[in-house]
């Protein structure tokens, strides 16, 4: 599996998600997140930690702050794992689709004889 289980669980708690939909729209420093969030510094930071070792997020420091952002290749890297599920359910999709047009076909075979 190209998509490691931290990444995965790390998503899972929904303070850290919430995190990641802010760091979408640019580098945010702790103070920043836990202001947005309503959640106490320590809190982020601790959650900032595990986004870090998941490989989500990456830190640089700036004088006495620190400075958040994604990390692309891990978000890559989840992309791919999970464009392999949608082909796959393109491909059933795709094959429900011909099943259909066949029942509607002998359908209206059926119909036409009566």
């Amino acid at each position: 599996m190209s998509v490691k289980l931290s990444t995965l669980s790390a998503l899972a708690e929904p303070n850290r998600l919430h995190i990641v939909e802010l760091l979408r729209d640019g580098p945010l420093t702790v103070g920043e997140i836990a202001e947005r969030l309503g959640l106490q510094q320590p809190q982020v930071s601790k959650h900032l930690r595990v986004l870090s070792e998941s490989g989500l997020v990456e830190m640089q420091p700036s004088a006495n702050r620190r400075i958040y952002k994604l990390r692309s290749q891990s978000f890559i890297e989840l992309n791919n794992w999970l464009e392999s599920f949608r082909s796959l359910w393109e491909e059933r999709f795709d094959r429900l689709d011909d099943y259909l047009h066949e029942l509607q076909e002998k359908e209206k075979k059926h119909k036409d004889k009566d």
